[in-house]
């Protein structure tokens, strides 16, 4: 059987997929500047994470999902979102190259797995970059009276169903100067990022201190009675919209605190990666948590909820309160906010292109390194042109639905890959090795013989185990959104599909932390592993499963491109792939020669 071409070609297939990245350095690959600080890095990380979400996002929520509770949205979002972040800091001190996720896949699963986690990093960052670039172009056409969209839509209309009204000219010049910016060098745009950022936390603090002084706390607690008839205020009180709102506000809140992963973008530029990535990460969620819950607290006390406005909600409120001069100033921090978190977004795209190119998966003319400015260019100056035309020919709400399920599958495999990690057996000779033994009884599963090191068999029967939880948690997120949209029967099936997939996953859960984990010495370790990686995978799964199915059909559409690249081009040029291809080659030739 072994001499069957199909067999062979099959194995070789497998192989392709599933070989790994090996974490020697190469000495000659050392290209990019190592520049930046842990002040830079959380610079960074808040700048990016610290935008729509306080400038238009809480108003949004607030108005007419969650009311004065946004803020326990925005705390929920929080947890959910520091789950993940706590993973990435993990990871980040584990593989301190640039890549993020997907150099971290690619070194605990497999080539495959890595590209297409890489491919869906790239849309997520595209996407992000253009949104964010849309919410600022609206952001300042509406202060100045919309001169742009009424000059556009009577002039140049896009009658296309799928399209924005108008060309939108002005988001598409803000990315490409942004992205010659990032281009120009790691030094010069942290530098520009870092001013950027200390604007925005004092916009941040301006809007706090003058909210609690101008805070009216009648605000969370007015009765249904007084809502105006034509006002969406719910119940009033606290909670108008209960706790569904609570819960579906946190679900929008959610992707206000994307951008901490572009921290783990850097670890090729940073000056010592290992200590200073995780820390940075911890760092930024925490002051982006506070910053949310501070300024959703007193948008809502300053002003009713159901009368914010929802696409510049702070300007909006400071005429309301005859506040001109802070009306000037938190505008004017809101912009450099926006600046920020376009710098942000952007700044991962070329490194992540830079990473894959540079691993033969992607096209090697992206991997080229200015001599001058020793970043990236041509990918930078790719990136900037492709997510500017994006933000121009498409809505906001559009480019949103669009961002968030490469997201939310980037921090499912990195929660996976953390698992495998730390149930993998680290001998050198069984370190790959998930062959299942003779050996493996009810006793390797439930570990009644209290091993206290990973073997081949608890490596196995863990991976196993791992397995059979990601599918269950698709089960349980898929039957739990349905549920909300069925009655009757149905209903009831899908509970009792809810019921036994959530009895195996906590049985899962119990056997996995019966087995033995890796004792390793790394800078900075998730806390309460498997709990925390398992309960994240299934809140990112969850929210996944809520999108509708337009999100997933252009995502799909998405990766099918993605797959023809690596089919064609990735599978055959790939740097690891050669490079094993060679040793196996010399394995292979030193018997003959020594014969």
């Amino acid at each position: 059987m072994m001499d069957d071409p199909w067999y062979k070609s099959t194995d070789s297939l497998t192989w392709a997929l599933t070989r790994k990245k090996t974490d020697s350095d190469e000495p000659s690959k050392e290209k990019l500047n190592r520049v930046l600080t842990f002040f830079d890095l959380t610079a960074l990380g808040t700048g990016s994470t610290l935008g729509c979400g306080v400038y238009v996002l809480a108003g949004a929520v607030a108005k007419s999902i969650a009311g004065p509770a946004v803020v326990l949205s925005f705390a929920i979002a929080a947890v959910v979102s520091a789950f993940s972040g706590l993973c990435y800091a993990e990871f980040a001190g584990r593989v301190p190259k640039a890549g993020s996720a997907y150099i971290y896949s690619y070194v605990a699963v497999g080539e495959f797995t890595a590209f297409v986690i890489g491919w869906n990093l790239l849309i997520e960052h595209l996407i992000g970059t253009a949104s964010v670039a849309k919410a600022m172009s609206n952001y300042c056409d509406s202060l100045l009276g919309n001169p742009q969209r009424k000059y556009m839509t009577e002039y140049f209309p896009l009658h296309i169903g799928f399209l924005a009204d108008y060309p939108d000219l002005a988001s598409f010049v803000v990315i490409v100067v942004i992205a010659l910016l990032v281009a120009w060098g790691v030094r010069e745009s942290s530098f520009t990022n870092n001013i950027f950022t200390a604007l925005n936390l004092i916009t941040v603090c301006t809007v706090i201190i003058t909210g609690f002084y101008k805070a009216n706390y009648s605000n969370w607690s007015i009765p249904k009675s007084e809502i105006p008839p034509e006002a969406n205020g719910g119940e009033g009180g606290f909670l108008p919209f209960g706790w569904v709102g609570v819960a579906a506000g946190a679900a929008k809140c959610f992707y206000g605190f994307i951008g901490f992963d572009s921290i783990a973008t850097t670890g090729e530029e940073t000056k010592n990666p290992k200590r200073d990535i995780p820390l940075a990460i911890v760092a930024s969620l925490f002051l982006s948590t506070v910053a949310y819950c501070g300024v959703a607290t007193v948008l809502t006390l300053m002003w009713p909820y159901y009368s914010q406005d929802p696409d510049a909600p702070l300007p909006a409120l400071y005429e309301n309160l005859d506040m001109p001069t802070i009306k000037i100033i938190v505008s004017g921090g809101a912009i450099f906010a926006l600046c920020t978190s376009l710098l942000g977004a952007i700044f991962p795209l070329p490194r992540i292109l830079y990473a894959m190119a540079s691993d033969g998966l992607l096209f090697k003319f992206l991997s080229n390194i200015n001599a001058t400015t020793k970043t990236p260019l041509i990918s930078t100056i790719i990136c900037g042109v492709f997510a500017g035309s994006l933000a121009a020919v498409f809505n906001l709400e559009q480019l949103i639905d669009m961002a968030s399920i490469g997201t939310l599958q980037a921090y499912t495999i990195v929660c996976i890959c953390v698992l495998i990690l730390r149930y993998t057996d680290n001998s050198p000779s069984i370190q790959d090795n998930t062959i299942k033994s003779k050996r493996i009884t009810v006793f390797t599963w439930l570990n009644l013989s209290n091993a206290k090191v990973p073997n081949s068999d608890t490596q196995y029967v863990s991976r196993a185990l791992i397995f059979i939880f990601s599918v269950c948690t698709f089960v349980f997120g898929i039957s739990l959104a349905s549920m909300e949209s069925h009655l009757g029967n149905t209903r009831n099936v899908l509970m009792i599909i809810n019921v036994i997939s959530l009895l195996v996953l906590l049985i899962t859960l119990f056997m996995l932390a019966r087995l033995p984990m890796a004792v390793e010495d790394l800078s900075f370790k998730v806390p309460l592993v498997p709990i925390i990686p398992c309960l994240s995978i299934v809140l990112n799964v969850y929210l996944m499963m809520e999108l509708e199915y337009k999100t997933w059909i252009r995502f799909i559409v998405w990766l099918i491109c993605g797959l023809l690249i690596y089919l064609f081009y990735g599978i055959g040029h790939s740097l690891e792939g050669n490079k094993q291809k060679i040793m196996l080659n010399t394995i292979q030739i030193k018997p003959k020669l020594s014969s």
